[in-house]
């Protein structure tokens, strides 16, 4: 059986740029449902009379969702065929739009971001698998994944202004209309000219594995989101986060006894693909925490329209578009620790501007500022992406690539759990010191996790790992 490598390397050049289109497809309507919302909360906020705390929900009971079954959708995937499991995928995301579009209170809304949030958790971690065995060439794979994180660019730079102007024009429900004819359109698309590929060896359903990693997310954001509300004292709120801190340690123990665990710990043996993990949620949570709390303040504090308040973060969007290319081609010639480095610099001297110089209080620092994070976000995210897949079999790249992604997932929701917490105690400034040390953080381990000593452990940890048919069984024919 030829192996996956050989089909991927002979496709032709425009049938692997056709799949890597359509998988960008995928993260195209699951960024933009992301930052359009945004831009659309106070306008949701008014029409279904939502607390902070109800806000917080809707973005978080998305992404909640998604980090709980990221790594069991990518081994899935790995399992049963990527292909498969993608197209179920754009099925349960695109009725989960529908269903949201037509929400009639905000208690329906969550629940329907949840199962919305059920089908992306199938669609970014496999659409990254798919590219992953399509380009194989380090280079060309590092070049894939620049435009890759293009599209989280061109997402951003779209999603503020088109949701802006979809509030402006009919309301937030529209944001969701949207969805439906793109996700149609890639479900189509990826049943014609697709292939389906998987790992050799099938991989055991870990559901202990799955319940622990739920526990662990679950009640640690509940008792963040919650905990001003029911006061951090009471039985409720210590109890979610001794259950989260319980689960937390049992899961890594629970893990190695299994030979073939949900979250493969031997992965984070690797200096790179660790720093890979935390930066990526450091570097999520500071732009979930960003986009909370700028459109709030541009509309709320301002009493800017949406659409005016997509206009005001377009520099950062566009910043990012035009920087995460780049930083992709930086990754491929230079590695990721400049791009990384970069990112840390950027981000930390956007937060300084909104923390100790208040930056929120004119327009050209707002601006300065804006500018700043979108060039330092919009360098981080190759890096992650390239950390994560590289140096590992192809095997195991739906597992490492849905580990990559459910770290995204979990800084987003503790982005908008922390610094929401924050904005609802009424703190703006604790809120940007915290956005603030994210960018630090992204800085320190650039520093700590590049360079040849950290790769030395990649290398280590690759030799541990199966690699005897560590490529994925033949693509299948489209179709």
């Amino acid at each position: 059986m030829a192996s996956a490598s050989s089909g991927a390397t002979s496709a032709s050049t425009p049938r692997r740029l056709l799949v890597l289109g359509i998988c960008c497809m995928s993260l195209l309507i699951v960024s933009l449902d992301v930052t359009a919302l945004n831009v659309a909360l106070p306008s949701l906020q008014r029409d279904l009379h939502a607390s902070v705390p109800g806000l917080q929900w809707t973005l978080d009971a998305y992404t909640l969702v998604i980090a709980s079954l990221l790594m069991l959708s990518g081994s899935t995937a790995d399992r049963v065929g990527r292909r498969r499991v993608f197209q179920t995928g754009l099925v349960l995301f695109t009725g989960g739009s529908l269903l949201c579009a037509l929400a009639p209170g905000l208690g329906w809304l969550v629940a329907f971001r949840a199962l919305q949030a059920v089908g992306g958790s199938m669609l970014n971690p496999v659409a990254m698998a798919i590219i992953a065995n399509t380009f194989t060439e380090p280079r060309e794979r590092a070049r894939a994944i620049g435009v890759w994180g293009g599209v989280v660019g061109v997402s951003m730079a779209a999603g503020p202004l088109l949701g802006g102007a979809l509030v402006a024009a009919v309301d937030w429900r529209a944001i969701f209309w949207l969805n439906i004819p793109v996700g149609m359109a890639a479900l189509v698309l990826t049943a014609l000219f697709v292939p389906e590929s998987r790992a050799p060896k099938p991989r055991r359903l870990d559901p202990g594995g799955q319940l622990l990693v739920t526990a662990v997310l679950g009640s640690l954001t509940f008792a963040i989101i919650e905990g001003r509300n029911a006061g951090w004292t009471s039985p409720l709120i210590l109890g979610c986060f001794a259950a989260s801190a319980c689960a937390a340690a049992v899961l890594p123990a629970y893990e190695r006894r299994r030979s073939e665990p949900l979250v493969e710990f031997r992965f984070f043996r690797s200096l790179p693909f660790s720093g890979a993990t935390f930066t990526a949620i450091t570097a999520f949570a500071a732009l979930a925490g960003f986009l909370f709390l700028s459109t709030l303040h541009l509309q709320n504090d301002r009493g800017l329209s949406a659409f005016q308040a997509g206009l005001h973060l377009l520099p950062m969007a566009a910043m990012t578009a035009v920087f995460a290319p780049l930083s992709g081609h930086l990754v491929a010639v230079r590695g990721a620790r400049l791009p990384l480095l970069l990112a840390g610099v950027f981000m930390t001297a956007s937060g300084v501007l909104f923390a100790l110089f208040d930056a929120e209080r004119s327009e050209v620092p707002l601006l300065t500022s804006y500018v700043l994070f979108g060039i330092g976000f919009g360098l981080v995210n190759a890096p992650i992406t390239d950390a994560a897949v590289s140096g590992m079999p192809r095997a195991r790249s739906g597992l490492a690539a849905s580990i990559a992604s459910t770290s995204r997932q979990i800084g987003s929701a503790l982005g908008v759990a922390v610094i929401g917490a924050a904005v609802a105690a009424g703190s703006h400034t604790t809120a940007w010191w915290i956005f603030t040390g994210c960018g630090v953080a992204v800085l320190v381990a650039a520093v700590v996790t590049t360079g040849p000593r950290a790769r030395a452990t990649a290398d280590r940890v690759a030799s541990c790992l199966p690699t005897a048919t560590a490529t994925d069984s033949s693509p299948a024919s489209p179709g």
